[in-house]
């Protein structure tokens, strides 16, 4: 019966060990019982290891709640789970778990609950005068920060020394957005303030440093955004 007996002190040991571990790290240690633990782990690697493990995902699970503004009824689901756990070899295992859970479901309402990140279109881009032999192609998605531009483009030669190609978007108006600059047409990323279902004429010139923030007039691509298809 003595070997039974200490197997299962023992045990007990080192569930109330993992339980001080994963209090540790989420912050609920009792102050009284802080120092005794935090002196455990500091002489042993395999101790220091495991605290490291559990801060992180704490660290996880708190940084993704708080990064999107995930609905209030949600973080306080997942606050309540991770507090109400209490058996003590489930606890350390559930920090992990928990974690990976907010991320997820933060992760899933700032996908389906804005509605933002789904909305893309495109742009064929044909050649002008200036340079018959170019060609490209633009996709706009619409992100929480504005639109984000990818610009594929061939058959424009490189600018530099003070010269540069500058992308633009005209509305019906006729009222230019700037959009951003650069050297070379290949794999370009560029940024819009305005939606591209508003200023639907994407096009590309060629400009000087000049101080002269307006558009040159010398489009080397032009066309048009297609907001009629979406995704």
């Amino acid at each position: 019966m003595a070997v039974p007996m200490r197997r299962r002190r023992a045990e007990e040991d080192v569930g109330r060990e993992i339980a001080e571990l994963a209090a540790l790290a989420d912050g609920s240690l009792p102050p009284d019982s802080r120092g005794s633990v935090e002196a455990r782990v500091a002489g042993s690697g395999e101790l220091t290891a495991l605290l490291a493990e559990q801060e992180r995902a704490v660290s996880l699970t708190r940084n993704a709640a708080a990064t999107v503004a995930a609905p209030a009824a949600l973080r306080e689901r997942v606050e309540a789970k991770r507090v109400r756990t209490t058996a003590p070899r489930r606890r350390l295992v559930l920090v992990g778990a928990l974690a990976t859970a907010a991320v997820a479901a933060v992760i899933g309402f700032s996908v389906l609950g804005t509605g933002t990140t789904s909305q893309r279109f495109t742009a064929a881009l044909g050649p002008t005068a200036l340079e018959p032999g170019a060609g490209g192609r633009a996709t706009l998605t619409k992100t929480s920060s504005g639109w984000r531009i990818t610009l594929d483009a061939t058959g424009l030669p490189r600018l530099d020394g003070g010269r540069f190609y500058e992308a633009w978007l005209r509305n019906r108006a006729g009222v230019l957005v700037p959009v951003g600059t650069f050297n070379e047409g290949r794999k370009v990323t560029l940024w819009a303030g305005v939606s591209p279902q508003d200023f639907p004429t994407f096009s590309v010139t060629r400009e000087r440093a000049d101080g002269d923030q307006r558009s040159s007039g010398e489009k080397v691509l032009v066309g048009a955004v297609d907001t009629t298809k979406s995704g």
